[in-house]
């Protein structure tokens, strides 16, 4: 087992940060809990829950704080939702329950609703900060950037005769001819979360397009890009590519990003196209089942990935910012969550990398030795998602729910990724508007 250790930075300032407040509420911190034991406090949160480990790790902690915190009751609101997480948010603010404490990362677009509010500069200083928006910081990172890649079974690979990981995006085809000629499905992918169509759009989309221009999403807001120029359509004819060739397992559509590991292990399939937060939901379901990771490259073996931190993680909600007693009680939790006892466990739930500024130590599966690699590689190229921009480059409001869904159009034979295209130009200036 290898270990993570993320080395402190300056460890006595951070630990004097939590324990000093910004003066939220008069008195130290000590002395607003004894204050608050009298009163109960509730908040609400809402987190993304399409990952059962993600999901699992934030609901321990909320446990273990309500325990120590008997005065403080987190209502996590666990209704099920249809379509993207954002569109459900979307819909929580339409009905007025937008949440107190949320998982954010559309940030730019509910900031500039004012429905966000500005982290405290205790919270700021405990953490390496995402990405200022409009000038200030809406965001704590649950963790820091963790590539996607090939998660592959090794004993499969032994048997088709690939010695070593792809080198190039054509390697990577005949490896998965290889193990077509098995029998065996090259790849799973879980297309009924939207979540996992993200990944593979936009592995291509970095290679062929954001890696290149940086300011592309900008560009097409200015009408001087297009989705159907050259390198926009080569990113999605290159995906369409691999369900063209038969290299993708049979009812993807109706197959969860959860379910993928099973698949994984049980030799139905060689590869899933994921990050470290599905190691350990393939030791759950097979702990001898023997698996390596490798970034997929591009066609001349140029490393790229979604590593550019974003704006992402908790946010505070404006409107529970305006009560003094709620917002000490969501504070006392972040606290809580990035504490030297909470944090860990729920890292080591998802196989996170640390976002605080203190040392971090926790048991890490073999694999992750291949993601800190591909990490600290400088050669490695650094971009994220379409909708992780902010600023000028914000795509339109759910245009990327609309472009990943539509994914699967052209994925299934419904549409050609040609008319796709079309429509997303359309698409894109209708929403921008």
């Amino acid at each position: 087992m290898q270990r993570l250790r993320i080395i402190a930075v300056l460890v006595i300032l951070g630990s004097l940060a939590v324990l000093t407040s910004c003066g939220l509420l008069k008195g130290n911190r000590s002395d607003v809990e004894d204050k608050n034991l009298a009163k109960p406090l509730s908040f609400t949160i809402v987190y993304a829950k399409d990952n059962l480990l993600h999901k699992q790790g934030i609901s321990s902690v909320i446990g273990a704080f309500e325990k120590s915190h008997p005065n403080i009751v987190i209502d996590e609101v666990n209704e099920t939702w249809t379509g993207s997480y954002g569109e459900y948010l979307k819909m929580k603010e339409a009905v007025g329950e937008f949440p107190d404490l949320v998982e954010m990362s559309e940030t730019q677009l509910f900031a500039d609703a004012g429905l966000l509010y500005e982290i405290p500069g205790d919270l700021v200083n405990l953490l390496q900060p995402a990405p200022e928006v409009i000038g200030r910081f809406y965001n704590l990172p649950l963790e820091l950037p963790a590539p996607q890649g090939i998660i592959y079974s090794k004993a499969v690979f032994r048997k088709a005769g690939i010695a070593a990981p792809p080198k190039t995006f054509g390697e990577f085809i005949e490896a998965c001819e290889k193990i077509k000629r098995l029998g065996i499905d090259p790849i799973v992918v879980g297309a009924k979360d939207i979540g996992h169509m993200e990944y593979w759009v936009n592995k291509f989309l970095i290679d062929e397009v954001y890696i290149h221009n940086p300011d592309w999403n900008a560009q097409r807001s200015e009408g001087k890009v297009s989705w159907t120029d050259p390198a926009p359509m080569k990113a999605m004819n290159k995906l369409a590519s691999l369900w063209g060739l038969g290299y993708v397992a049979q009812g993807f559509v109706a197959t969860s990003d959860n379910q993928t590991a099973s698949i994984l292990v049980s030799g139905q399939a060689a590869m899933l196209f994921s990050g470290p937060i599905m190691f350990n939901l393939i030791k759950a379901a097979d702990p001898s089942f023997e698996y390596g990771f490798f970034a997929l490259p591009d066609d001349n073996g140029k490393i790229n990935v979604a590593g550019a931190q974003a704006p992402v993680g908790w946010s505070i909600s404006a409107k529970a910012a305006l009560d003094p007693d709620k917002l000490e009680a969501i504070t006392q939790f972040l606290h809580y969550f990035y504490g030297e006892d909470q944090y860990p466990r729920y890292l080591q739930a998802v196989n996170g990398i640390p976002s605080t500024n203190v040392e971090i130590d926790y048991p890490l599966p073999e694999a992750m030795s291949s993601v800190f690699r591909v990490l600290d590689d400088p050669k490695t190229g650094k971009s994220m998602f379409m909708d992780r921009f902010s600023g000028r480059n914000i795509p339109p409001p759910q245009f990327s729910d609309w472009f990943y869904q539509t994914a699967q159009d052209w994925l299934t034979g419904n549409t050609s990724v040609e008319a796709a295209m079309k429509e997303a130009d359309r698409m894109w200036d209708a929403l921008k508007q």
